[in-house]
């Protein structure tokens, strides 16, 4: 889900129908009826996991413009235009970016400028570099780095994507070893280096989150039931233990909250 900054639309992206759906905000908090959604159509070349769509998550662009919906199943990631006054999605031209087959993209950040946009790919545990057209909500490929290190032949299942607030690092998950891995941004270019991978201290970080000072992460481990938190070097990106660890049935997903 993704709410844009005014707090008038909410946008779903439905995986096992493949659709992406956006909602009316009403002044209570309640949400309206779908106003506007589309329907993906499409299949790829892994037959167990892609034959039909699976829209995974969606991400508005930084001016909120702009819709762009990695799908699985399709190895697309699909761009609409947000009508923010009638409530309405239409394709954007091109209406889809390619990734490698088999890939199956899965969630996106945004670089802290704007102008470069990351996607984490489930199936392949890679991360796709892409610079971003804002004027066409398009995107460009400029690099494909792997989330896990050379050799590896464990199982891939990369989760979570996230860039630090001060746009130098980024962090992505697979939970087929339970690592996180850690790259360098050029802030020119915006390619990726690798920095180094590191284990969870539990089993299948589905999820994690960086809080908003950017001085910690926060990593969901699902099935040991876990939530860890690391803190972040400034200078290097490197993680390190915080020494605290919130014992939670199932953690799937971290989220901070503005404190009141």
């Amino acid at each position: 889900m993704a709410v844009d900054r005014g707090g008038k639309w909410v946008f779903a992206a439905n995986y096992n129908s493949g659709s992406v759906a956006m909602f009316p905000v009403h002044p209570d908090g309640t949400l309206g009826e779908a106003t506007g959604f589309v329907q993906h159509a499409g299949s790829s070349v892994n037959a167990q996991r892609q034959s039909g769509p699976h829209a995974h998550s969606a991400n508005l662009s930084p001016d909120g413009r702009w819709l762009l919906v990695p799908d699985l199943g399709l190895d697309q990631i699909l761009s609409y235009r947000v009508d923010a006054v009638k409530g309405a999605l239409s394709a954007g031209d091109p209406p889809f970016t390619k990734v490698a087959p088999g890939s199956g993209p899965r969630h996106l950040a945004f670089g802290r400028d704007g102008r470069f946009a990351y996607a984490i790919n489930e199936l392949l545990a890679t991360v796709t570099v892409f610079r971003y057209n804002s004027a066409r909500g398009s995107l460009e490929e400029l690099q494909t780095a792997p989330v896990t290190p050379d050799g590896y032949t464990g199982p891939k299942s990369s989760a979570e994507i996230a860039v630090d607030p001060n746009g130098k690092f980024l962090y992505g998950s697979n939970r087929g070893d339970s690592t996180i891995a850690v790259f360098r941004i050029d802030g020119d270019k915006g390619t990726l280096t690798a920095v180094e991978r590191v284990p969870t201290q539990g089993k299948t970080p589905r999820n994690f989150a960086i809080d908003p000072s950017g001085a910690f992460l926060f990593a969901a481990n699902q099935d040991s039931g876990n939530v860890v938190v690391f803190s972040i070097d400034r200078a290097t990106g490197r993680l390190g233990p915080a020494g605290s660890v919130l014992e939670v049935a199932s953690p799937v997903c971290v989220v901070f909250a503005a404190a009141r």
